[in-house]
């Protein structure tokens, strides 16, 4: 029998999220879809002006309204030849955020049994990947805050995820990627087979060529970042003693004028932290110290109990921050504090931005 209803042009995997300004200023959810296995919800906007003091007015003049979508998989992870593709584009002076309910678990993949020799590496027949490409318009700022990547032993999992800043490029990024050892209940520590997270940040213009009726869009590659585990080259190492057997490593990127203040935090506090040379050795009485001080050393001492290690530096407008802990609790503890410190994403965004890191 055949179905009366069309056939879908969406591929398996495959997901769309737009906003779109609703004249005059209001900023709406255009269009929501997705494919097997991917799984998008998005639960009612919030005006952020009936939760917080209003924020200050940006050029678009659009409302504090801000959209959250969480994305997810079936099952809660991606199996082998699972392939998910996501398209994401902003309005001007939209507000989004993006968000997981838990852990994106990868699980194992089938290493092929024949091999062309004793001495040759795991073939994998089939893995995982992930793509995302974000359109972000002038004025719009995203905030993607989700739970770490869980690749289980003998896992292989590939993402790329592009954020392009049209029009004059005066969009909004805070993106934080990062990853786990995997199941360390179950005696995994960095076991999975290949391990790639790529993260690129471009800048487009359109510019007038001689011909009024054409015109060139250039592209200016501003950030690449790319994290690459693979055992397929270096079947004997150890990456847990690579990584310093930490548990959990990951990026936080800050780009824009929204997120300047944050980027800023983090350097001046990265300063501040403890080094050798840098106490003073000096019997006799403590000085009073500021309760801002007395916070940042207690701080310190979490972030030593943790395990946690991190930096910050700045780079062709964005700030890059690495980091790293003995756990991913630990981690999700100190990137939710400090975010929650600074104040910016839950003033911009609401406190539901920071929901990944409680």
């Amino acid at each position: 029998m055949t179905s009366p209803f069309s056939k879908t042009s969406d591929r398996p995997g495959q997901g769309v999220i737009a906003l779109k300004i609703l004249p005059p200023v209001t900023p709406v959810l255009h269009s929501l879809s997705y494919q097997y296995p991917l799984k998008l919800i998005a639960p009612s906007p919030i005006d952020l002006t009936t939760t917080v003091p209003p924020l200050p007015t940006i050029k678009s003049q659009a409302p504090s309204i801000v959209h959250t979508v969480f994305i997810l998989t079936y099952g809660g992870g991606l199996l082998p030849n699972d392939h998910v593709s996501l398209n994401v584009s902003t309005a001007p002076g939209a507000r989004l955020v993006l968000l997981t309910q838990g852990s994106t678990k990868i699980f194992k993949s089938e290493i092929a049994s024949t091999q062309q020799s004793l001495n040759s590496f795991p073939v994998i027949k089939e893995g995982s990947t992930q793509c995302m490409v974000v359109e972000i318009a002038d004025g719009a700022a995203l905030c993607y805050l989700p739970d770490p990547i869980q690749p289980f032993a003998d896992s292989a999992f590939e993402q790329r995820q592009t954020f392009n800043l049209s029009g004059n490029g005066t969009g909004n990024l805070c993106i934080c990627d990062w990853v786990c050892e995997g199941r360390p209940a179950r005696g995994e520590s960095w076991s999975f087979q290949r391990y790639v997270s790529l993260n690129e940040i471009w800048v487009s213009s359109a510019g007038e060529m001689k011909q009024p009726q054409e015109s060139e869009i250039r592209k200016r590659l501003m950030l690449r970042d790319k994290v690459m585990l693979d055992r397929r080259s270096h079947i004997d190492v150890d990456y847990r003693a690579k990584v310093n057997r930490l548990g959990v490593v990951g990026t936080l990127i800050l780009r824009g004028k929204l997120f300047d203040k944050l980027g800023q935090f983090f350097l001046d506090e990265f300063q501040h932290l403890p080094r050798i040379g840098g106490r003073v050795w000096e019997s006799g009485e403590k000085e009073d110290v500021e309760d801002s001080i007395r916070e940042r050393n207690a701080r310190h001492e979490r972030e030593a109990g943790d395990g946690l290690l991190w930096t910050a530096a700045a780079s062709r407008g964005s700030v890059i921050v690495k980091f790293g802990a003995r756990n991913a609790e630990g981690a999700r503890r100190w990137l939710g504090h400090m975010l929650k410190l600074e104040g910016t994403i839950e003033t911009t965004f609401g406190e539901g931005a920071l929901l990944c890191l409680r």
